[in-house]
């Protein structure tokens, strides 16, 4: 099989595709070893029925989908080595047109660029092929890596909310970060 078929869309070094039950054994150990990259932000499954309960969810319900961010030079057969994921959740048809991004890299593919790349083609896949308009990114404030990421994809601030997630045991504050598809075009 030909990487055009192995991905949805990809970059000069990383290829999106979507979840795989298959890919639980590789997500879950690249989960584990980055906890403490995550926390306290995120907490990926680390355990097979985990896995397979968030893959389900990602690839069956409609206001969801899931990417898997791989890197093209990577070992895996059918994809490469996961470098990290990224979820668009609450997907809203009709006039909004919008959906709200999560994300997470893997703490072997951390600071390499990999991610930014990996979210400029589901931007793209997402105002593109799902013919969304916005996309949403809700963030800590605390959490810079993230941040840094909304930033360098073009996204921009648009406000603050108190208490918005419940994350780690506590409701957590977020900015709120969003791009559109006009905001791509220009």
């Amino acid at each position: 099989m030909g990487q055009t078929n192995r991905y949805l869309a990809e970059g000069n070094r990383v290829g999106i595709r979507h979840y795989r039950y298959e890919d639980a054994a590789e997500f879950t150990a690249r989960a584990r070893e980055s906890k403490d990259l995550h926390h306290p932000w995120l907490f990926p499954p680390t355990g097979a029925g985990g896995y397979t309960a968030y893959a389900k969810r990602l690839l069956e319900d409609p206001t969801k989908t899931g990417f898997l961010v791989c890197e093209k030079s990577g070992s895996e057969v059918g994809g490469g080595d996961i470098a990290g994921f990224i979820n668009i959740n609450n997907i809203v048809e009709g006039a909004f047109l919008n959906g709200a991004l999560g994300y997470g890299a893997f703490a072997h593919a951390a600071g390499r660029g990999l991610m930014t790349e990996g979210l400029g083609l589901v931007v793209r896949y997402a105002f593109g092929r799902l013919g969304l308009h916005r996309l949403e990114i809700n963030v800590q404030p605390d959490n810079a890596a993230s941040i840094a990421l909304a930033r360098r994809c073009g996204f921009r601030l648009e406000g603050f909310s108190p208490d918005f997630l419940f994350i780690d045991g506590d409701w957590r504050d977020h900015e709120r970060w969003a791009l559109t598809a006009d905001m791509v075009r220009r």
